[in-house]
């Protein structure tokens, strides 16, 4: 009889998975995730799933409330130029702005990071963007998955999703329902394009040949992909005293959908935003994308947030007291427009010849 070889041994390292390698990330990522800790949460890693005490953090009659994001596209534009420090910061803040509109105390992050195959530099440098995400915000990073999938994920891409879990009095949600004609709407700037139209700023960077490591044409301070990629905002902090004080009637995030979508968001039926564009500097960045792309005026209202990161709707008394407290507390405040009766929706005046003439000088002064 011939002898015949043994059968080969699979492994599931073979099979392009490491189980070493994940266990390394697990122990360097443990401290980030203690750095996050806050009452109700140790935020210690390792276990099937992680413990939060409402009763610890102050809470006494909570109502909970969850959102989940991603990034979308911005995840390749990090890792195209070797960005990943921060773009876990978007990733929390998707997650916690949202639930701040609810009026929401964001307690406790989770985190879902995939990839084809684990390079624990760039994943800890990805964690520790959204540990940051999470002191920001204060809460606490209790835990998450890191999936390691060969074949899913061309060589050195990966993909990020969020999940949190927050907090608020019951009675104190933010619904909508307060919201009546004659308030005043309040925009606070955002930091840049933050995490939604990403898919046209690199359709725009493909067409038009940008030069992502050259100083940006409208910020000669700054790199290009330095300023595309600039973190989301986390209002998180400067709002919630405000909200838990009762001074604020409703929220809207504004993602993606821009002013026009998001704002009509948290409005009773018989009540239309009217919002003026020439109540705010349109950010030079912005100005730049639309003058790159040619974007009509609508569409950028509909598809980016046009300097305005979240709007606020206030009682008129209150206004101007609310912009100086919150101008205290860092934000950039603009009163943007006011509550008014009639269809649920959203109007923004002005932009077609305030944002048009702005790309328009962009365009010339800037090719």
């Amino acid at each position: 009889m011939a002898n015949n070889p043994p059968p080969k041994s699979y492994s599931y390292e073979q099979a392009g998975v490491s189980i070493a390698a994940g266990n390394a990330l697990v122990k360097a990522i443990a401290p980030l995730a203690k750095a996050t800790a806050r009452p109700g949460a140790d935020a210690e890693l390792g276990g099937f799933g992680g413990f939060f005490d409402l009763k610890a953090a102050g809470y006494s009659d909570p109502l909970l409330v969850a959102a989940n994001d991603g990034v979308g596209t911005k995840v390749k534009l990090a890792i195209d130029h070797d960005r990943h420090d921060r773009i876990g910061i978007d990733l929390v803040a998707m997650c916690v702005n949202d639930l701040i509109v609810q009026g929401a105390e964001p307690l406790l992050f989770l985190d879902y990071f995939a990839t084809g195959k684990l390079e624990n530099g760039i994943a800890e440098r990805v964690v520790a963007g959204i540990a940051d995400g999470c002191k920001i915000s204060g809460c606490a990073l209790i835990g998450g998955e890191t999936a390691e999938m060969p074949g899913m994920y061309a060589a050195g891409d990966y993909d990020l999703a969020g999940f949190c879990v927050g907090a608020v009095e019951r009675g104190e949600q933010l619904t909508g329902d307060k919201v009546a004609a004659g308030d005043v709407l309040l925009g606070l700037a955002s930091s840049g394009v933050h995490s939604n139209g990403y898919s046209l700023v690199r359709r725009l960077a493909a067409d038009k040949g940008w030069k992502m490591d050259r100083p940006a044409l409208f910020d000669q301070d700054r790199l290009l992909i330095d300023a595309l990629i600039e973190p989301t905002r986390i209002y998180v902090k400067s709002l919630l005293p405000a909200i838990r004080a009762g001074r604020i009637h409703a929220l809207a995030h504004i993602t993606g959908g821009g002013l026009l979508e998001n704002v009509p968001r948290v409005l009773p039926t018989g009540l239309h935003a009217r919002i003026d564009a020439g109540a705010w500097e349109q950010p030079r960045l912005m100005a730049f994308l639309q003058a790159q792309g040619n974007i009509e005026p609508e569409e950028m209202a509909r598809t980016f947030n046009c300097g305005i990161g979240m709007v606020l709707a206030v009682a008129a008394d209150e206004a101007a007291g609310l912009q100086a407290d919150l101008e205290a507390a860092g934000e950039t405040v603009f009163v943007i427009g006011a509550i008014e009766p009639g269809a649920r929706g959203c109007t923004v005046q002005g932009n077609a010849e305030v944002w048009s003439a702005r790309a328009a000088w962009e365009a010339s002064h800037l090719s």
